[in-house]
């Protein structure tokens, strides 16, 4: 049993207040700064509480865009953005799927060549790959289309990995009785395989979900036209104001509506993220 020491619960706590309080200050700022006016953001001390001009801003951002930047409205940059992101996890996961199945429950010349060369590719970072891949896209003329920002990136050699060890760990029994009971292969994976994947598949959407918004190098590379732009690789263009100073009230609910997708998926699968990336019992 555990000592209770009040002196260390206190100092625990105080230090994960202060932790939180560190980590949420700026979010807050920036979420005070999009409800303010340009001449209350600019002038000093930093307004720490809301200011009453919240609807219009974000109203401006999401049917206008920021004046000046280049850029048009969020609305369509946060779909792409969530087309691009709901499509890379949803295509890495069923890539994945199929790949890890088939290495572990066919037999066939070169399955575990196949197996640790798609592993390998773990150690080729983007940088390394993006010259040629961009180079194959723009000869298939997927240069500004969602094919060509989604396709490249659906592969997944960690996805990939993670299924196989998961799949290694399913009883022989529950494969000798599908047998038994004349089911087929793809009867097999859909019936049992998938169901009992199902928090491993939740805890791999998160993390990929938040890896397809993130996206930034990629996306500047392949799209030149306004209407493929993602929320994030537009970010930096916000404070480059051409004619004038950046609007930072502005950039700031651009920031907060960037950042809100994300959040949510992490709070609404947040009791299955857990119990994927934890759960022992099979």
């Amino acid at each position: 049993m555990v000592e209770r020491r009040p002196l260390f619960d206190a100092i625990a706590h105080l230090t994960l207040v202060l932790g939180v309080v560190i980590v949420a200050l700026p979010i807050w700022i920036v979420l005070v700064t999009s409800t303010q006016r340009m001449e209350d953001v600019l002038s000093a001390p930093i307004p720490m509480w809301f200011g009453d001009r919240a609807i219009e801003n974000y109203t401006a951002v999401l049917g206008v865009g920021v004046q000046g930047s280049r850029t048009g409205p969020v609305a369509q940059m946060m779909l792409n953005s969530l087309i691009m992101a709901l499509a890379i996890a949803i295509g890495k996961i069923v890539i994945s799927l199929l790949s890890a199945f088939a290495i572990v429950y066919f037999r066939f010349p070169g399955r575990m060549l196949a197996f640790w060369t798609i592993f390998l590719t773990l150690m080729l970072p983007v940088e390394v790959r993006i010259l040629p891949t961009f180079e194959v896209v723009a000869n298939l003329g997927l240069l500004n289309s969602y094919l060509g920002l989604t396709v490249p990136l659906i592969a997944s050699a960690t996805a990939t990995f993670l299924f196989r060890q998961f799949f290694l760990t399913v009883p022989e029994e529950f494969t000798e009785a599908a047998r038994v009971d004349g089911a087929g292969p793809l009867r097999f994976f859909w019936w049992i395989l998938l169901p009992l994947s199902k928090t491993n598949i939740a805890a791999l959407f998160v993390i990929l979900f938040i890896y397809g918004w993130n996206q930034y190098l990629w996306p500047l590379l392949i799209t030149t036209e306004e209407r493929y732009q993602t929320i994030v690789m537009t970010m930096q263009r916000l404070v480059e104001a051409t004619d004038a100073a950046p609007e930072f009230h502005l950039v700031a609910a651009v920031a907060m509506l960037a950042m809100l997708p994300p959040v949510l998926v992490v709070v609404l699968m947040q009791r299955w993220f857990v119990k994927g990336l934890t759960e022992t019992e099979k």
